[in-house]
């Protein structure tokens, strides 16, 4: 047995290990921001122009001088005289006076020299014109100012930042129509196991489908990466080889599943010696479940050994994967999405390593409720099962029913 299996850390001090030994290649491209969703900007976007650029109307009502409104109650109305009317989308081509109103709709361009609109809820028509004003208003109410949404030179958006729907809308508004965004990182996705068949095939007796390739790619993608698949090497030294290279090649990024353990068929730590230096930084992590993985950096691109069960793999990608492709997009990890809630049954840890364990979410009255789903890291369908997961901590010996948790709730 290798001795750096037993040398396990954390995933945190792994991580830093491997960045310690990266630095991404970015490439970058121009797009247009309407088929931008999920990109990452490779450089800040500072508006060309305000918003709005014309003073406009947030209700419907009565463009006023607001002077002319002071002091009025239902009582003791101030009295307007109507002289037309601007809806949404028309110039405002009128000049008030004193003593004067225009009839606005939301949305609409205020006239010259009005600079407050009165709701027309607040107000009475009495005849053709005339307008009873029955609550007075202040200079600015119920307007949105010229560059009052975002000014001219002003920051939209900064590096770095994940494009967003409200994002796009914004970039549209001040007609920011091309946009410089990070390249996805190219992830090669590499299955390993004599046991081991596409999804699509019906599997023979001794085998079974491989599911960890496809569901890699989607967290990938989720990430923000390109996923590649580059299909199922055999338990063998030199066809696992012949495809790690390959694919490694094409790739800035290479995931191997199976393998990873400390056994006699243990081929993935050979076939990452193989590819490059420095090689492996870090075989096992202070994790359950996931302790055997491997990080590595080779010929300046990292490569990961992934344990082969599936829930294994996937809950290990999401401590180490996901970050490693915000890293390469130059972007900050996102704060997870935690859920306050009790949990309903015992969990036994050990000192000495981070446990993950699956847990269901149940509401309740006056809460939620953590229900833990315990099961082999081969069970995929405890993940399936699973809103998220309860992390316990490295120095801790379990959780007891009842105790309050995290729940880290899974969102891609």
């Amino acid at each position: 047995m290798s001795a750096e299996f037993f040398n396990v850390v954390t995933v945190q001090v792994s991580l830093e290990k491997l960045y310690s030994h990266w630095s991404p290649n970015r490439q970058t491209s121009i797009i247009d921001p309407r088929s931008a969703l999920g990109r990452v900007l490779a450089e800040p976007i500072y508006s060309p122009e305000r918003l709005p650029y014309f003073p406009r109307s947030t209700m419907d009502g009565y463009a006023v001088r607001a002077s002319d409104t002071f002091g009025a109650t239902q009582s003791l109305p101030a009295y307007l005289t109507c002289i037309g009317s601007i809806y949404m989308g028309q110039a405002a081509d009128i000049s008030i006076q004193i003593g004067q109103c225009v009839e606005m709709f939301t949305g609409a361009m205020l006239p010259a020299h009005a600079d407050a609109v009165v709701m027309v809820e607040r107000t009475q028509k009495l005849g053709e014109a005339e307008i009873e004003i029955l609550a007075p208003v202040a200079p600015g109410e119920n307007v949105v100012q010229i560059g009052e949404d975002i000014k001219t030179g002003e920051l939209i958006l900064p590096a770095g930042h994940q494009l967003r729907p409200e994002d796009i809308g914004g970039l549209l508004a001040v007609g920011v129509l091309a946009i410089k965004v990070i390249q996805p990182p190219r992830v090669g996705i590499l299955s390993c196991g004599d046991e081991l068949v596409p999804a699509e095939a019906i599997p023979a007796p001794g085998q079974i489908r491989d599911i960890n390739g496809p569901m890699l790619a989607a967290l990938v993608q989720a990430a923000g990466g390109h996923p590649i698949l580059l299909g199922i090497a055999q338990d063998d030294a030199d066809d696992y080889h012949t495809r790690a290279r390959a694919g490694f090649d094409e790739v800035d990024m290479l995931l191997m599943t199976a393998g990873s353990s400390v056994s006699s068929r243990d081929l993935t730590r050979d076939v990452i010696t193989r590819l490059g230096q420095p090689g492996i930084l870090q075989h096992g992590l202070a994790v359950k479940p996931g302790k055997p993985s491997i990080l590595a950096v080779c010929d300046g691109k990292p490569v990961i050994g992934l344990p082969g069960n599936p829930v294994s793999a996937l809950l290990v990608a999401r401590q180490i994967v996901v970050p490693l492709i915000r890293y390469a997009l130059g972007q900050k990890s996102p704060r997870p999405m935690f859920v306050q809630a009790t949990l309903t049954h015992n969990i036994a840890s050990v000192t000495g390593r981070e446990d993950t364990i699956p847990v269901r979410l149940i509401e309740c009255e006056g809460g939620w409720q953590a229900k833990p789903l315990f099961g082999k890291s081969n069970l995929i369908f405890t993940l399936v099962r699973a809103d998220g997961v309860v992390h316990i901590p490295l120095n801790s010996n379990g959780l007891k029913a009842g105790s309050p948790v995290e729940v880290m709730v899974f969102n891609g």
